[in-house]
């Protein structure tokens, strides 16, 4: 029922509960408001289907939820940051990528 309409879930979703939801996957949404379009992340890559990769997401989004970062604001970047991290882990292709490739590539984002 979600994949029948992404759009329409995500924003039922913030609805109900009144606060940020994501929804991941092909062009993972954000949906912070009823008055703000539902942000759509283009980043990343058919690597990244692979088990793992949400538990780095969720990390990378606690982690900047825990350092007091808007939960909106902490939930886009978040997403930037593993489609970024997933796409220079890529570049030694996207067969076989973990979620530990991401790390790397994650660790030299945050610390340019």
């Amino acid at each position: 029922e979600v994949q029948a309409d992404r759009f329409a879930a995500v924003r039922e979703l913030w609805r109900k509960y009144q606060c940020p939801v994501l929804l991941k996957g092909v062009g993972s949404l954000i949906c912070c408001s009823d008055k703000l379009p539902v942000a759509v992340c283009t980043g990343g890559n058919p690597g990244m289907a692979s088990g793992g990769m949400g538990d780095v997401l969720s990390g990378i989004a606690g982690a900047l939820l825990a350092q007091g970062i808007d939960p909106g604001q902490a939930l886009s970047l978040a997403v930037g940051l593993h489609a970024e991290a997933a796409d220079r882990a890529a570049v030694d292709g996207e067969r076989g990528m973990t979620a530990t490739d991401l790390l790397g590539p994650l660790r030299r984002l945050v610390n340019p």
